[in-house]
């Protein structure tokens, strides 16, 4: 059965993707940014992109709308801010609450950063689960490691779930499918690809799991690998986290050297496939990988969601199983690694 969802600070697209891998078509998506706009109507011409802040969409004009979700800015509740929480200007969840009010979906489904999850918020959390309540939701909400969900990098995400009574008693968390690539594994075949020979040895090497990836904002952040901690940890992967190339090293680069990941590498540990494009320049392509939600974690709560809207328990016949197997398959990229070798 085919649902529908609205995408609210859509940003690059990494919910939304995930979302539509998990069979759900989009019928809008708001991003206020113009090269994030760009980014969708590149990789998805279909979709209807409203260029506009989520506090002028016309909510009004949708009707009928199973899932309501976004990624609303989490420089409110992030511990490398100020957490002003509900004082920060960029707090946009009361946007976001006004348009479930007025549209009113089957399902809601709205995450953010970790720290949200943290005793600093509970009045706030308290209220939002109140409101969504008040709307005649059953809300609930877990922090989620995008490890459990094959991506490649310590990502935890406050993930917010908002059913209505009759579908909220068929949701169920979905479960880890693990188990996680390394970095290594996961970016051997990019880091191969302008033929420097000390790939393989630096795959071999880099075998755990990335730390977070941080965009950054448009006031802070550059196209770096994020703070001083995390460009050590970078670094005993064998990355240096100072900056993000433009390619990847060549067969000039030293055999033993430290690469730079590049915009394309980030973005396949944050699951993003190797054909989305990203508008703008290596700043702003940056920004929208790494403030993305990992379309492979998307993907795993939007099929829960799914199964909750069917009325269906977790446990999943095999006619169901083949129908996410070949909407896994569709957006698969094919990998090279070295000269023309598949993995």
């Amino acid at each position: 059965m085919s649902f529908n969802a609205i995408e609210l600070c859509a940003g690059g697209g990494g919910q939304a993707l995930g979302l539509e891998m998990a069979g759900f078509h989009h019928v809008a998506a708001v991003e206020y940014e113009k090269h994030y706009c760009t980014t969708l109507r590149t990789n998805r011409p279909h979709w209807k992109v409203v260029e506009d802040d989520i506090r002028n969409f016309r909510s009004q004009d949708y009707s009928g709308i199973d899932l309501i979700a976004g990624g609303v800015p989490c420089p409110p509740f992030s511990i490398a801010g100020k957490q002003l929480g509900g004082d920060d200007e960029r707090d946009m969840f009361p946007a976001a609450l006004k348009i479930i009010e007025t549209i009113r979906p089957r399902a809601v489904l709205l995450e953010n950063v970790p720290g949200l999850a943290s005793a600093k918020f509970e009045g706030y959390r308290r209220a939002l689960m109140a409101k969504l309540s008040k709307y005649g939701y059953q809300p609930e909400w877990k922090v989620l490691q995008a490890t459990d969900f094959g991506v490649p990098q310590l990502r935890p995400r406050f993930i917010l779930i908002a059913l209505q009574p009759r579908d909220a008693e068929f949701f169920e968390w979905p479960e880890a499918t693990g188990p996680f690539r390394s970095v290594g594994e996961s970016l051997v075949d990019l880091m191969g690809a302008n033929g420097w020979s000390g790939a393989e040895a630096w795959a071999g090497r880099a075998l755990a799991i990335a730390p977070t990836i941080i965009g950054g904002s448009k006031k802070h952040g550059g196209p770096d690998l994020g703070p001083t901690r995390a460009k050590k940890q970078w670094r005993e992967l064998g990355v240096d986290g100072m900056g993000v190339a433009d390619e990847a090293p060549d067969e000039n680069f030293p055999e033993n050297g430290l690469p730079r990941l590049t915009v394309r590498m980030a973005a396949r540990i944050q699951s993003f496939p190797d054909e989305w494009e990203f508008a703008g320049k290596k700043t702003i392509a940056y920004r929208q990988v790494g403030n993305a939600f990992p379309p492979l974690v998307a993907r795993a709560v939007g099929l829960a969601i799914r199964r909750a809207l069917n009325r269906q328990r977790a446990q999943i016949n095999g006619v169901e199983r083949a129908a996410e197997m070949r909407l896994l398959e569709k957006h698969k990229t094919k990998k090279i690694y070295g000269k023309g070798k598949r993995l």
